[in-house]
């Protein structure tokens, strides 16, 4: 991980980054709880958790427009946007205004599928691609950090001085970050612009993600991964239960898994150095079925925390060996795109996972739950072992990548031609 600090670009927007995570942790659960305390309904608690992930049923619209223009300035300004669009919450005072919660929510999602996608891109010309993997650890061992104790902060100071009060150090946060990403010195060319038809500019994403067979089939097992992951968001209720503790215990549960996705986090670069990062990402997603099946099985309470463990382990390990997999493999051009197509695909049967485990929950006990998640989550290592069996465990460059790197040589280059050779490095 030290790797990629050693790169003085990177310091900090890691520093920007890490300021803008922390006001997210802190404000995501005071959105719901703000809304639960104005209303007193559940329901319309949980409703505002769907308009934070509405834009990313859409999101392939935003990566267009994201591929445009040139990332920092994305970047600067776009946090300069956020810190705007949570502003108007200092204005909510009863249950009439609980809509500008939600317009505040729905705007906030936005710019959870924008501002990833700019990182994405802007890792992408700020390092060289063999700190991708390190960059990566980096920003979700620190996100994973912030979930441990944010939501706890974030309760305490809506419980003490309001949300308004938390809204305005969300808003701060947004603006150090962007004061601290205009320091980051990086060479952008300005995006030139096609001349495609909107359409197909906004599913070129969708299309490399489809031409591409070593994300293509990873897409497919993740997929079908995150659907039935979907499932535990109810059922962690029922296992609660059936060892008869308290409703609060969930966050007991959550903080233990919290822990085990930072040192997920810290020891993924070792994991994806020694494998792949497709290899470090089938190898964590043994460790979730493991862990999926250690619940389903357990007999007491305490086998399930070591289960959660290796549950919270294996999430970050995924994401980082997909997110450097997909840097690594997609030209910088498209890196909007890809990023946010990648958002559809996996946010899609995620939400459907969701709402179908929220009506298995009552129909079926949460062991036969577990269990079917763990075959599902096993099936997917079995479709990555078969369709990537060459090439799952050894690194190999990307057809992109090599072109991009090569050296040209004289005979090949017509004289008089300019040629431009640029590494293709990489939140």
């Amino acid at each position: 991980m030290r790797k990629a600090f050693s790169h003085h670009g990177f310091t900090p927007l890691f520093a920007a980054l890490a300021t803008s995570m922390l006001g997210d942790s802190l404000m995501l659960i005071v959105l719901s709880m703000w809304v639960k305390s104005l209303t007193g309904s559940n329901a319309m608690a949980g409703l505002t958790f769907l308009c934070v992930v509405a834009p990313s049923l859409v999101a392939p619209v935003f990566g267009m427009y994201v591929d445009r223009v040139r990332r920092r300035p994305l970047l600067i300004w776009g946090n300069v946007a956020s810190a705007l669009v949570v502003v108007p919450l200092l204005l909510v005072r009863d249950a009439s205004q609980v809509w500008l919660v939600w317009v505040v929510a729905f705007l906030y999602g936005v710019s959870f599928v924008v501002l990833p996608a700019g990182v994405n891109g802007l890792l992408k010309e700020l390092l060289p691609e063999e700190q991708l993997v390190d960059a990566n650890s980096a920003l979700t061992t620190t996100k994973e950090g912030f979930r441990l104790v944010g939501p706890l902060v974030g309760a305490a100071l809506f419980a003490a001085v309001g949300g308004g009060a938390v809204a305005a150090l969300d808003a701060l946060s947004f603006l150090v970050a962007a004061l601290v990403i205009a320091r980051v010195r990086v060479g952008e060319a300005t995006p030139e612009r096609g001349e495609q038809h909107w359409r197909h500019e906004m599913t070129e994403g969708m299309r490399h993600l489809w031409r591409e067979p070593v994300l293509r089939h990873i897409l497919v097992a993740l997929a079908l991964t995150v659907t039935v992951l979907g499932f535990s968001e109810s059922t962690v209720f029922a296992v609660i239960d059936a060892f008869g503790r308290p409703v609060e215990f969930v966050g007991v549960v959550l903080t233990v898994q919290g822990v085990g996705a930072v040192v997920g986090g810290l020891t993924a670069p070792r994991v994806v150095r020694r494998t792949s990062e497709a290899g470090a990402l089938t190898l964590a997603l043994v460790a979730l079925a493991a862990g999926q099946a250690g619940v389903a099985l357990a007999p007491s309470l305490g086998v399930v925390m070591v289960s959660v463990v290796a549950l919270g382990w294996s999430i970050p390990v995924v994401l980082i060996g997909f997110t450097t997999l997909m840097q690594r493999r997609t030209p910088g051009r498209l890196m909007g795109r890809v990023s946010t197509a990648t958002d559809a695909v996996l946010g899609t049967p995620q939400t459907m996972g969701i709402a179908l485990g929220a009506g298995l929950v009552s129909l079926v006990s949460y062991r036969a739950i577990f269990t079917t998640m763990a075959v599902v989550t096993l099936a997917s290592v079995a479709y990555l072992a078969i369709t990537l069996r060459r090439s799952l465990f050894r690194p190999e460059t990307p057809p992109e990548t090599a072109a991009e790197t090569a050296t040209p040589t004289p005979a090949v280059v017509p004289a008089g031609v300019g040629v431009e050779v640029t590494a293709s490095v990489l939140e």
